[in-house]
């Protein structure tokens, strides 16, 4: 296959996966009369369990198991999941951000710092320092001042906004909660990226390599389950919320919802192990890089559904100018690595 055509492929494929991940939180809307922690737990269980193990399965090859795989290599697996357990605090907060801040802004921010992170701690971690290229820095920079621009397009709204118009675009909005919540989300999310750096090693010579990192996304993802999974059944015991699972008349509507946005969300991992399969051996900048694009297309995406659902609606011509400006220069990021 053609060079260009392959990266072309690869980036698209990247792309899908990041606009259903932002998509995901869009089914969640449709759940009926659960707590929070109900609904995440659930969505939580097709997320970071049933389909990450379907994907998984995908890299086994016939005669192979993926017990045998990680008992054959304990430390890395290990750590894999150590990592992902680091990275389910912030996919806990990651949702918390979302309740205060609203979809874009909330991504914005948590994804933002995740994405700089990610790319960069993984080598770090993993002692692959010689893969952060000057195009590496110079794309992660770039991303970061994408990421800012629209954090100041989101202050400007915030600053504009009368409460009462703030509390209709996103019910539980408080900046300043919703701030510090997405800043430790971002920072703990960049543990998913160190994870599937320490389990690099986990796949088979004749897996296909648009499978390979799949294996090592299921060990995250299991870490990252029994973080949330621990939280929300607490949260249970305390608000008194197991009586959610008990109404049977809503498991219909909201386990179909939850399957869905499960299914939305780890689209993104999916469609990263596959595009990393397309860039692999023709640009080994945009493999490392690969993360943040994924990352930075996920915010561009999660602002396109701020919009959609209004919550820019109300906002000066200025404050959207400075939003789309912010988005220009993410879009460019994403390519700005293989330019160089």
């Amino acid at each position: 296959m053609n060079v260009t055509l392959a990266i072309i492929i690869g980036l698209l494929i990247i792309a899908v996966g990041a606009f259903c991940q932002s998509s995901s939180y869009v089914p969640i809307n449709k759940i009926k009369s659960w707590s929070w922690e109900s609904y995440w737990l659930v969505q939580g269980v097709f997320a970071w369990l049933v389909f990450p193990l379907l994907g998984a399965l995908l890299a086994v090859p016939q005669g192979e198991s993926l017990f045998a795989l990680f008992t054959a290599h304990p430390k890395e697996s290990l750590l894999t999941m150590l990592f992902g357990a680091l990275w389910g605090v912030g996919g806990l907060t990651f949702g918390l951000s979302m309740r205060y801040l609203g979809v874009a802004l909330g991504q914005s921010i948590a994804l933002g710092l995740c994405s700089g992170l990610g790319a960069i701690l993984g080598p770090v971690f993993t002692g692959h320092t010689s893969d952060l290229t000057t195009a590496i820095w110079v794309g992660v920079a770039v991303t970061l001042v994408g990421i800012a621009i629209i954090g100041i397009a989101g202050g400007m709204k915030t600053s504009a906004l009368p409460e009462e118009e703030k509390k209709k675009a996103v019910k539980d909005f408080n900046f300043s909660k919703g701030l510090a919540v997405a800043v430790l989300s971002g920072v703990m999310s960049a543990c998913f990226s160190i994870g599937l750096s320490f389990g690099s090693a986990l796949s088979w010579d004749s897996t296909q390599p648009i499978f390979a990192s799949l294996p090592a996304t299921l060990l995250v993802t299991i870490g990252g389950f029994i973080t949330n999974a621990a939280y929300c059944l607490t949260q249970n015991a305390k608000n008194k919320t197991f009586g959610d699972y008990r109404q049977v008349s809503l498991w219909g509507n909201n386990i179909i919802f939850c399957a869905l946005a499960g299914l939305l969300w780890y689209s993104q991992f999916f469609g990263l192990s596959l595009g990393k399969g397309f860039l692999n051996g023709r640009s080994a900048v945009l493999v490392t890089f690969s993360w943040c694009i994924l990352m930075s297309l996920n915010v561009v995406f999660s602002n396109v559904w701020g919009i959609v659902l209004k919550e820019w609606k109300g906002v000066s011509r200025k404050t959207v100018v400075v939003l789309l400006a912010g988005l220009a220069v993410l879009i460019f990021s994403t390519f700005l690595p293989q330019i160089i």
